[in-house]
């Protein structure tokens, strides 16, 4: 076997990005997704059991989807087989099919990751799903896509789809000075620093690293908030999305649609995805600010905000930028009222007044004689806009 000398592989090295030289290779080594890795949780117990299952990754660029399924494979001893949607075909899958036939006969078992699963198309997820079925292949997809759209209903029936979170500033401040410690440059990064590039990394620790290797290409000695700058050509939003920032820049754009001004409501739209903000939230609040702002002045909003969120869900950013800007604009544009708020209200206080008051027998169901006996919907007529001459409210209720 051909072993290569230590000047090639340092030169090897050299060439291989910062994310990949540090991949995790033990789940003891992944910073963040405890929600799966902790004691007891399923990643855990499918390693500690070494009983491997058919996953789905769910989850933002970064968080360790690829990382998670290769330990996994190392750890229950199965032969890793990787594809990318993006390139694959359905001949691919059908060689991944022939070659686990033949670790099956060897009694070896085949884990296969397809990274980007919601690119296949159905006839090609079609293809390994009996192999699938009969536990010839463990299938581990990983997708930043909302699998309910995007993966045949067989196929998810058959997996457990786990959803893996962004990485908090602090893992990814964390992921930073281990990977420091690792090249022995421990304190060559200032505190702000590791904060900029942990702001800048929008919870995506192959950016942080990116952006730290460009860093240190800069300036290995000290690296500076400055530093960090020119690395990444890119300035930090004043942003957060936990913090005050955050509930600023959202009522901003709220208020903005609601006095109808579209240069506002863009600004603040452009600043919250330029910052990374989670665009369903975005899509979330268009669907409330339609009814409790616009309401009966403009009733096609709500259907408007809705085809937004299920469209940012199933096309994803950049493409959805599209149709957030236009749901904003169109919504800024719509006449105003507070109708519906004021009535919800309204009708809240007086169910809380009156929350034991019985309906009135006139109104009541009466599907059986004894009940139509007792007065259960006396005069009252099928009939469209039909009023009550005892009105529908019940009699203590003023």
């Amino acid at each position: 076997m051909y072993a290569p000398s230590e000047t090639a592989y340092n030169n090897y090295m050299a060439r291989t990005p910062l994310a990949e030289q540090l991949r995790p290779k033990r789940l003891d080594d992944v910073i963040g997704q405890s929600h799966l890795l902790a004691a007891g949780e399923i990643l855990r117990q499918i390693v500690t059991k070494q009983e491997p299952v058919n996953l789905i990754f769910w989850g933002p660029p970064g968080t360790g989807k690829t990382t998670l399924a290769r330990i996994i494979a190392k750890e229950v001893n199965a032969d890793f087989i990787e594809l990318s949607a993006v390139t694959a075909g359905k001949k691919d899958v059908l060689a991944v099919v022939e070659h686990a036939k033949q670790n099956w006969n060897l009694g070896i078992r085949t884990i296969l990751f397809v990274d980007e699963i919601h690119r296949f198309n159905k006839a090609q997820q079609d293809a390994f799903l009996p192999h699938v079925e009969s536990g010839l292949i463990t299938l581990i997809g990983a997708t930043t896509e909302n699998p309910s759209f995007e993966i045949i209903t067989p196929l998810l029936s058959r997996s457990r789809v786990l959803v893996l979170e962004s990485l908090s500033k602090e893992e990814i401040t964390k992921v930073l000075k281990r990977t420091l410690k690792h090249l022995k440059k421990t304190g060559v990064a200032t505190a702000a620093a590791l904060a900029y590039l942990a702001e800048l990394s929008g919870g995506d620790a192959r950016v942080a690293l990116g952006n730290l290797e460009l860093a240190l290409s800069i300036n290995d000695k000290k690296i500076t908030p400055e530093v960090v700058k020119v690395a990444a050509q890119k300035k930090v939003p004043g942003y957060d999305k936990k913090g005050d920032m955050h509930y600023n820049v959202i009522s901003a754009f709220i208020k903005s649609m609601r006095g109808s001004d579209e240069r506002a409501t863009t600004y603040y739209l452009s600043r919250m995805i330029d910052a990374g903000e989670d665009p369903k939230f975005i899509a979330r609040r268009m669907v409330i600010f339609a009814s409790e702002d616009i309401g009966l002045a403009g009733n096609g909003a709500l259907a408007l905000a809705i085809a937004t969120f299920q469209a940012v869900e199933r096309v994803g950013l950049p493409e959805a930028n599209y149709n957030l800007y236009h749901c904003a604009i169109a919504l800024a544009r719509s006449p105003k009222s507070r109708e519906i708020t004021e009535h919800m209200y309204a009708a809240k206080e007086l169910a809380k007044q009156y929350p034991n008051s019985p309906v009135p027998l006139h109104i009541r169901n009466a599907p059986t004689n004894l009940m139509k006996d007792l007065g259960y919907g006396k005069d009252y007529t099928w009939q469209a806009d039909f009023k009550h001459t005892k009105g529908f409210l019940p009699d203590d209720v003023t």
